[in-house]
């Protein structure tokens, strides 16, 4: 497994880590993945608050009670259940984020989080009580770092001016190439790193049957996963092409994959693995369909 340092960040993490809003199992099964995990490498585990009413923090705090300096963990915040459980609310107010995180480190078991990062955002948020209360929790030694979940472009532009950010979480695949219209270079720019979601593009790069994915058809899609196929080697999996594919841009520093069996991690832990690319193998894939753009999924 490599590493890659997060933004400006000490904390590296393993380039390829778990997703752990697809944990489905008993306590005990998870527990036992998420430590499988740990023990091929894996060292970034990324959560929610908003995952199973936050029993996925609960988890992922039992799994790794005792072995939490071997860990990364990141969780998010900014949707608020309702009381009566019907569902939730967009809330990233100061005053929120500073309650939910002490939830947070409750059911995570610990006394500071890695990566604390923003569940979403938009431009009519009050961006600017929404940085002090980052900024407060980092002095105040509860989070380490923070960062923000969004595929918005305005909103992630409005971030990376006016927040410390050392991470952006969004989605990025062979699918859906929106990231590299401006997003990954701006990034790159301010030393923010990419944390890769959606890589696998719903299992349709991996043979899964092709259907409408965003803007490209049944039939785009099944040409991509039809040149996917037809690079993949004993060597080099399906699924190690779609990460490897993802990995290659400079401004990611890993692609979260859910993972929900003992196999599903072997198969992870292979395509940690894999070679990179070669560059005409990226410019082959990227020749393949045009980029989707932002504006038709704003």
């Amino acid at each position: 497994m490599e590493y890659h340092q997060l933004g400006t960040s000490d904390l590296h993490v393993s380039t390829l880590s778990f997703g752990c809003m697809s944990l489905k199992g008993t306590p005990s099964e998870n527990a036992t993945l998420l430590r499988q995990a740990l023990a091929g490498g894996i060292n970034f585990f990324d959560t929610a608050d908003l995952y199973d009413q936050g029993g996925n923090e609960e988890t992922v705090g039992k799994a790794f009670k005792g072995v939490r300096d071997q860990v990364i963990l990141a969780t998010k915040v900014g949707n608020q259940w309702r009381p009566d459980g019907s569902g939730w609310d967009w809330n990233p107010g100061k005053a929120y984020i500073l309650q939910a995180v002490e939830q947070s480190l409750r059911r995570l078991q610990t006394d500071y989080i890695d990566l604390y990062q923003l569940h979403g955002g938009t431009l009519e948020d009050p961006i600017e009580e929404t940085i002090e209360a980052f900024e407060l929790l980092q002095q105040q030694g509860k989070i380490r770092y923070y960062g923000i979940s969004s595929i918005r472009p305005n909103v992630i532009r409005e971030y990376v001016r006016r927040a410390n950010l050392v991470s952006l979480m969004m989605q990025y695949s062979l699918l859906d190439r929106r990231p590299e219209e401006e997003v990954l270079d701006l990034l790159q720019q301010h030393q923010i790193s990419v944390l890769a979601r959606g890589s696998l593009a719903q299992g349709l790069l991996l043979g899964k049957p092709a259907k409408a994915y965003l803007d490209l058809s049944a039939g785009q899609v099944a040409k991509m996963a039809s040149a996917v196929q037809a690079l993949a080697t004993q060597d080099a999996s399906e699924l190690a092409l779609a990460v490897q594919y993802v990995l290659q841009a400079p401004a990611v520093a890993t692609a979260v994959l859910g993972v929900r069996t003992r196999e599903q991690l072997a198969q992870l832990l292979a395509a940690a693995r894999a070679a990179p690319l070669a560059p005409q193998q990226v410019a082959m894939l990227q020749q393949l369909l045009p980029a989707a753009t932002y504006a038709q999924h704003r």
